[in-house]
């Protein structure tokens, strides 16, 4: 089974820029976009084979997420089910015959940290909100979780110390989500791959100089880390300010 996720940073835009034909060649059974950008009605857009599933944000042309699957899904949830975290179209829940998949686009901390209270309270109940699916079945997490958790995985760790999405409070709660029972699918196939990253600004020609984050990640179930196949970061595909990443695991 192969899984896409990719922040798309604005659907209507990135359909303009070759989307269907990168839709078609990453080939996967379930693609999760984040960050949209859009409400309901403002863009018609399907793919042969594929069921579509939208969850908007209340406020116009920002956040919001989707998934494309080419199998029925025994159920669909949005948000978590808390009121306060479930306005912006931030979680699509697939329950499927013997996982849950998650597509998440954590929020950002924004400048001056001034979100980050919210964040650290985003990050418990939605670590709760896992552990809960994760009692029940095995879970597949997917997004732009907004956080570069280890040195390894930016250029320049020590001028952005602090800055949103590498704060200590950020990684930490990262570092406490893994200890949970999750595995990072990218880092446990290439525990020392540098200069692989998911997501570069838009200023100072940061894409061409390779000057990144990887924030993209692939989080499963310990008990399905056995079925990892492959988990890749497909910085050949533009379009975004992020690339699209993806997982291949092993079917029973």
């Amino acid at each position: 089974m192969k899984y896409v996720s990719w922040n798309v940073n604005g659907l209507r835009a990135v359909v303009s820029k070759n989307f269907s034909e990168a839709f078609a060649a990453l080939d996967a059974d379930f693609v999760c976009l984040q960050e949209t950008k859009l409400q309901a009605g403002q863009l018609d857009l399907s793919f042969p084979g594929y069921q579509a599933y939208w969850n908007y944000a209340e406020k116009k042309g920002y956040s919001g997420t989707a998934v494309f699957t080419r199998q029925t899904p025994v159920a669909v949830t949005y948000g978590m089910g808390i009121a306060e975290h479930d306005t912006e179209g931030r979680i699509i829940t697939l329950e499927m015959a013997d996982h849950y998949l998650v597509c998440v686009y954590t929020p950002n901390s924004q400048d001056g940290l001034r979100r980050l209270d919210y964040r650290m309270q985003w990050e418990d109940d939605f670590r709760a909100y896992l552990l809960a699916l994760d009692r029940q079945k095995p879970v597949i997490v997917c997004g732009d979780m907004n956080v570069a958790h280890q040195e390894i995985d930016l250029k320049n760790p020590k001028t952005n110390h602090m800055n949103a999405g590498f704060t200590d409070e950020e990684r930490e709660k990262m570092t406490t989500l893994l200890g949970s029972g999750f595995v990072d699918t990218f880092r446990h196939l290439h525990p020392d791959a540098r200069d692989r990253y998911s997501w570069w600004s838009y200023r100072f020609h940061a894409r061409e100089k390779n000057v990144g984050w990887r924030i993209d990640y692939f989080l499963v179930s310990e008990r399905l880390a056995p079925s990892i196949q492959a988990a890749d970061i497909h910085d050949d595909i533009m379009g975004s300010d992020h690339c699209p990443v993806s997982l291949l695991l092993s079917e029973k």
